[in-house]
């Protein structure tokens, strides 16, 4: 009798419960597409192109993602759509290296890059500064001056950056407005 109510309990709810896998779990093709937000073929494409890639394989050639699998995965992605390496400069990158030594990596450069952003988002939203601002027509330019000037809140090193920053954005536009 309880069976029944359960059963009549979770069909008439609307928003299936979606349970989290622990981080060591094995995920399915269509839940490592779904997080690096590509098409289950291109995951397929891949596994062609980097011989890295091999998923374990189940009935009916169901696959399954091992962890590392899945940091290979991100760093692939990241190499091909955040860095602009194409297929064959990613499989240069990648060769001769092993799939853990590739995840180990991959890895650590994120939680570095995690680790340099936070500090530079913070700054950001902090210290207000000068910002030349263009016109859509691309005729005016004026500059935003920032309510308070806290020169206090950045450490010199990041001012320093930015600035570095700064100089080289200048001379690019100065290269694309000629």
């Amino acid at each position: 009798m309880q069976n029944t109510a359960v059963q009549a309990q979770a069909d008439t709810s609307e928003t299936p419960v979606q349970t989290q896998k622990a981080g060591g779990a094995f995920r399915t093709i269509s839940e490592v597409a779904e997080e690096l937000n590509v098409q289950q073929h291109v995951l397929r494409f891949w596994e062609t192109k980097f011989s890295q890639i091999r998923p374990m394989k189940r009935g009916g050639g169901r696959r399954y993602y091992r962890p590392e699998d899945v940091q290979l995965l991100k760093h692939i992605h990241t190499l091909l759509y955040s860095e602009g390496y194409t297929i064959k400069g990613a499989q240069k990158l990648l060769k001769g290296q092993s799939k853990g030594s590739i995840a180990a990596e991959a890895a650590e450069k994120a939680q570095t890059t995690a680790g340099n952003i936070a500090p530079i988002k913070a700054a950001a939203a902090a210290a207000p500064a000068n910002i030349p601002v263009a016109a859509q027509d691309g005729a005016a330019v004026a500059t935003v001056q920032p309510a308070q000037a806290d020169a206090q809140a950045l450490p010199q090193a990041m001012v320093d950056a930015l600035q570095g920053m700064l100089g080289d954005l200048k001379e690019l536009r100065a290269l694309v407005s000629k």
